[in-house]
């Protein structure tokens, strides 16, 4: 049996019109359009045709429905020009992604969810609440992708062909996710992160969560829990050089400008010291990369030590994309850059579609700022596997 949204999801996802569609797997727009409506199924040769059209197994349109994720719950930080259909293929990319911590969810016990929603609080007090809920104080903020999925947020990479979007969070029958762009440097992708997670906290599914005031609200927020005023106040000097400004950003791992802009907005630079500082570390090359940087991206705690579990196991990465219907290729994008995981093989043999009862024991809870979780272990049920603590 075909599902209909499945069809839709997967056009969608390589970002194709009907007519694309139509041209590339030489089925008219008029059986595309019943086939995705429901008002027709297509036949055995003719979902072949689909898949091999779409780069998704035949296996993937016989699924059940999937849910997808919410068009008005996003909060997009993607460029003013991004075209709808690069949003669409983006929310798709999100839908699968769900769909595979769900499969994981199943045979894994993940760390609760634990976002607090603060309504709409100034940014810098909700940066400070968060901040004391997980027991960060005022130190820098750790690891942030472990810091999130410490607390139960589901990260996941975005697609590289999709360099419009940087990140995207949102709210799924009250789990969090965030996608993120890997192919930037390591301290925007952490300041993506706490971006996204400012969109979160304060602009959950019952607030609005998009638009420029909701985009400065984020970006305040970010700046506030990656930079704590105290801790910020207490390291730089008023007035400080572009030297200095360079090796306070490596005390917080983050960019140059993020730290210029912190000082600037917390008094420690005036409007002309700010102007003439952002010029400077821009004809050094900062504004558009981040020379003498952290180098290595943050990179997923959870996806890493399941996959490893798996494997431990005897089960592929292969294996997991198949029984979840996506090739190799599109769960390598899920996870690109976040984890050493790659699928070898294509992802489509045949499996046997018995979970793995696989669970982490333990559940990993706030702890200092240099760590992101109490200890918890991968365990299999049946033979007793152990990975090593989840530490950030």
């Amino acid at each position: 049996m075909v599902t209909p949204s499945r069809i839709a999801l997967a056009r969608k996802r390589r970002g194709l019109t009907l007519a694309e569609l139509s041209d590339r797997a030489g089925v008219s727009m008029q059986s595309l359009s019943n086939y995705e409506t429901g008002r027709t199924a297509p036949r055995a040769g003719t979902l072949n045709k689909l898949a091999s059209a779409l780069d998704f197994p035949a296996a993937f349109f016989q699924g059940p429905p999937l849910e997808e994720l919410p068009a008005d719950g996003i909060s997009w930080r993607a460029r003013s020009k991004a075209s709808p259909r690069v949003l669409d293929a983006a929310r798709a990319a999100g839908t699968l992604g769900a769909t595979l911590y769900d499969w994981i969810a199943e045979s894994f016990r993940l760390p609760v969810v634990d976002v607090p929603s603060l309504g709409k609080p100034d940014p810098e007090t909700a940066a400070g609440m968060v901040r004391t809920r997980w027991e960060l104080g005022e130190a820098p903020a750790p690891n942030m992708v472990h810091l999130l999925e410490a607390h139960g947020v589901r990260v996941f990479s975005l697609d590289p062909d999709h360099a419009e979007v940087d990140a995207f969070a949102v709210w799924r029958d009250g789990v969090p996710f965030v996608f993120l762009n890997t192919l930037k440097s390591a301290e925007r992708g952490r300041f993506d992160a706490a971006h996204e997670l400012g969109h979160l906290v304060m602009h959950g599914s019952e607030h609005a969560c998009s638009g420029p005031d909701a985009e400065r609200q984020a970006n305040a927020f970010a700046s506030a829990f990656l930079m704590p005023r105290a801790s910020v106040l207490g390291h730089m000097p008023s007035g400080a050089h572009v030297d200095q400004i360079i090796r306070g950003k490596r005390i917080w791992k983050v960019s140059a400008m993020a730290l210029t802009y912190r000082m600037h907005d917390l008094g420690l630079l005036t409007d002309w010291q700010y102007r003439s500082t952002c010029a400077e570390l821009s004809r050094l090359g900062f504004r558009s990369a981040e020379p003498e940087g952290m180098g290595q991206r943050e990179t997923s705690q959870v996806l890493t030590k399941v996959f490893a579990a798996l494997r431990a196991k005897g089960v592929r990465p292969s294996t997991v994309a198949a029984e979840v219907g996506l090739t190799g290729e599109e769960m390598n994008r899920l996870l690109f850059g976040l984890t050493l995981t790659t699928v070898a093989g294509g992802g489509q043999q045949t499996v046997s579609t018995s979970k793995r009862h696989l669970s982490t024991v333990g559940s990993p809870t706030s702890g200092s700022a240099g760590s992101t979780a109490a200890p918890a272990r991968l365990s299999s049920r049946r033979s007793g596997l152990h990975g090593a603590p989840l530490r950030g």
